[in-house]
C-alpha cells in the first residue's frame, strides 16, 4: 500500500471527485462522529466497501501522519517531470505556476499545494533533492489538494526554470530585500511565482533566472512571513490581478 492518504478532508474531497481512484478504505471502528457517517454515506454511494481496523493499525500504516482515523489505499498519480512542463504550458489558457526551491518541511508544502489549488495554479514544480517530496503528510496537510494539483518534480530547477521563460512564462521571485513590492508588479500575463527554502531563501541560480524579484510588504515587528502564508498571499495577488485587468 504504497499510495496511502489520510485524514477526513482529505477522503472526503476524493470520495466527492475522483471515487474511482480508492482501491480500499479504512476507518477506525470507534469512529461514528457526523464526519466519519459523512465518510461512509459517501463510500456506500460509490460501491466502495470500508475495512473497519483499530487506530494502532493505522498509526502502523501511517507513522508520524495524524490520519484522524480514516485513510484509503489509492491508485498512483501520474509522475510529471521536467518534460512535461511544455505540455502543462499548451494546454493552459493563461499558464500560473507555483515554483518552490527547497522547501523542505511537508507542513509547508501540503499547505502551499492546497493554496495552489485553491488559486487555480496550473502546477507546482519542486526540485527532486534536498525539499520535501509529496508524502502523506504533504497530502494530508494539502486536504485533498494533492490528488489534484500536478506536481511536478525536476531534477534540474535551473534548467527548468529556463524552459519556462522560453516559454514565456514571467518568472517573479519573491524575496524580502526586493525594492519592488508584489502589488506592484505586473501579473497578468503567463507567470510563475517563485519561493525559496524556509530559512534560506532562494539559491543563488535560482534567483539569476527570475524576471524580477518582489516582496510583500511587512509593517511589524516580525521581518519575514512562513513560506506558506506568502505563497498564500502571492498566489492571490495574481488571482486578483487578473480579475481586475
Amino acid at each position: 500500500m504504497a499510495n496511502l492518504i489520510a485524514g477526513i478532508n482529505t477522503i472526503q474531497t476524493l470520495l466527492e471527485h475522483q471515487p474511482e481512484r480508492i482501491t480500499q478504505l479504512f476507518l477506525v471502528s470507534d469512529r461514528q462522529d457526523q464526519r466519519a457517517q459523512k465518510i461512509i454515506s459517501l463510500a456506500k454511494n460509490h460501491g466502495i466497501k470500508i475495512q473497519p481496523v483499530n487506530a494502532h493499525k493505522l498509526d502502523q500504516l501511517l507513522p508520524h501522519v495524524q490520519h484522524q482515523g480514516v485513510a484509503a489505499d489509492c491508485k498512483p498519480l501520474p509522475n510529471y517531470g521536467e518534460h512535461d512542463i511544455e505540455k502543462f504550458i499548451v494546454s493552459a489558457a493563461q499558464p500560473f505556476f507555483l515554483i518552490l526551491d527547497g522547501v523542505q518541511d511537508p507542513h509547508n508544502l501540503g499547505a502551499c499545494i492546497r493554496s495552489a489549488d485553491a488559486a487555480g495554479v496550473t502546477a507546482v514544480i519542486i526540485p527532486k533533492d534536498r525539499a520535501a517530496s509529496v508524502n502523506p503528510t504533504v497530502k494530508k496537510v494539502a486536504s485533498g489538494a494533492a490528488e489534484f494539483v500536478p506536481v511536478i518534480t525536476v531534477t534540474n530547477l535551473s534548467r527548468a526554470l529556463k524552459k519556462l521563460k522560453d516559454e514565456g512564462v514571467f518568472l517573479v521571485g519573491l524575496a524580502g530585500e526586493a525594492t519592488q513590492s508584489l502589488y506592484q508588479t505586473n501579473l497578468k500575463g503567463p507567470i510563475g511565482i517563485i519561493l525559496g527554502a524556509e530559512e534560506d531563501g532562494m539559491r543563488r541560480l535560482t534567483r539569476e533566472h527570475c524576471d524580477a524579484l518582489a516582496s510583500l510588504p511587512m509593517h511589524g515587528a516580525v521581518s519575514s512571513l512562513n513560506v506558506s502564508v506568502a505563497a498564500g498571499i502571492s498566489l492571490f495577488e495574481v488571482v486578483r490581478q487578473r480579475q481586475n485587468p
